[in-house]
């Protein structure tokens, strides 16, 4: 009765998410709501409060883990932003075709998310598109882009997306083998999307307008932080990899680097201009949208406790039998619950035993739950921070208009994936 209340709560939940404004309720307001009201009822009809708390504290350690690692990169990108760095990448880019610059977007955003990950990538991207777009159509058809190539960069990298980290820090895959099982896939991925927005997308694009004050900054200003900032987001799975940290401490030491940058900068002034002042930057980062994450989280934290994550898995085994179907279906499951606890439950399914290392379903689960997240804006992190930086990216318009070409494109490279194995063992060891 409890888990089918909280089932019921869960999807009523993501129902006014999805209705934002014709509900006229902030979608923060909503995720924080939701998530905290499945703890309160969990709490209350688990009969094991003991059990429970343990259970919260385990799922905020993950959450806060997550919350610290955004908020990092958005005061980094908020640093470079209020001094006007981003003009460094932006000052180049002299197309004002549309087309031109929806290409440009996908391929630095494809790329980058494999350097650096989905979620930093999105926040990095999504600033350089309202510096460079003044027109709100023609940026939202760019932040839809942005998503779908974040999330198709971040699968093929085992630094990219968070879910292709835990399978090869878990051993299921191996960092040059899921480089060259899932490059090609994953650009498909993003091609046909691309290709087809070039057909509905036209004009020239009006170049937002930097504004011009006394406290400007120089160019040795920008540039410098520029550097520090982007190459500090660049050097955050270096430290990861290299120190065996969360990359919340990572990102978090590049804050700290990029803060020690800022205040000797400051010093060349007679009066410290709000740039650079971080207390006054501190005050652009979209707090709304990280507390938004913290709700959506909290809520996927509630299911995983249940078990009823673990739950469907075993459901869709029982009835599918296929791994190769049951890894497409988790590919859909993750554009509406968070892609970390549905691969950590598949991970709790199957043992190295089952499938060992570098099978073909570790592959294409990174694939699938890597870039399902796109056919919702709400699917991934990349989606939710996209909506966090630009208000008037909608649940509904994004379900309209850029979900079928996800969708399109994250059948096509699941499809080439299985055409390029269709020889291969897809069957369970011993099974």
């Amino acid at each position: 009765m409890i888990l089918t209340a909280i089932a019921i709560i869960f999807i009523l939940g993501y129902l006014a998410i999805a209705l934002e404004h014709p509900l006229k309720v902030n979608k923060s307001a909503s995720a924080l709501f939701l998530g905290t009201v499945l703890w309160l009822v969990w709490f209350k009809g688990s009969g094991n409060v003991h059990q429970v708390s343990e259970q919260l504290f385990e799922s905020f350690g993950g959450l806060a883990q997550i919350l610290f690692f955004l908020m990092g990169a958005m005061t980094i990108v908020a640093i470079i932003d209020a001094n006007d760095g981003f003009s460094v990448i932006t000052s180049r880019i002299k197309t004002s075709n549309v087309k031109v610059l929806l290409w440009i977007i996908a391929w630095l955003s494809f790329f980058l998310s494999a350097v650096l990950d989905n979620l930093t990538t999105t926040i990095v991207m999504m600033t350089l598109t309202r510096k460079l777009i003044s027109d709100t159509k023609s940026r939202l058809y760019m932040a839809g882009v942005i998503v779908i190539a974040a999330n198709a960069g971040g699968a093929w990298s085992p630094i990219g997306d968070v879910t292709t980290t835990m399978l090869w820090i878990g051993g299921q895959i191996s960092a040059l083998g899921i480089v060259k099982s899932l490059i090609l896939p994953s650009i498909v991925c993003l091609l046909l999307p691309v290709i087809v927005f070039t057909f509905f997308i036209s004009g020239e694009i009006s170049h937002s307008s930097s504004q011009s004050s006394k406290d400007a900054p120089s160019s040795f200003e920008k540039s410098t932080l520029f550097i520090a900032g982007i190459g500090g987001l660049l050097m955050v799975p270096v430290i990861k990899t290299v120190f065996h940290v969360p990359p919340y401490i990572a990102m978090l030491f590049i804050l700290g680097v990029l803060w020690t940058v800022v205040e000797l900068l400051a010093r060349r002034h007679e009066s410290i201009p709000n740039r650079l002042n971080i207390h006054h930057v501190i005050k652009d980062v979209d707090t709304p949208s990280v507390l938004f994450f913290a709700g959506i989280l909290l809520a996927v934290g509630v299911l995983e406790a249940t078990g009823q994550l673990e739950a469907l898995a075993k459901i869709l085994e029982n009835i599918l039998g296929d791994v190769r179907i049951i890894t497409i279906i988790i590919g859909f499951l993750s554009a509406v619950v968070d892609n970390v606890p549905l691969v950590a439950a598949t991970m709790g399914m199957y043992d190295l035993k089952s499938f060992p290392h570098d099978h073909l379903m570790w592959e294409f689960i990174a694939y699938c739950a890597g870039t399902g997240g796109s056919m919702l804006v709400i699917g991934s992190a990349a989606g939710v921070a996209a909506m966090g930086i630009d208000r008037n990216l909608s649940f509904g318009w994004y379900l309209k208009r850029i979900a079928p070409l996800a969708l399109l494109g994250y059948l096509a490279g699941a499809g080439i994936y299985l055409l390029m194995n269709m020889k291969g063992n897809w069957s369970m060891v011993g099974g």
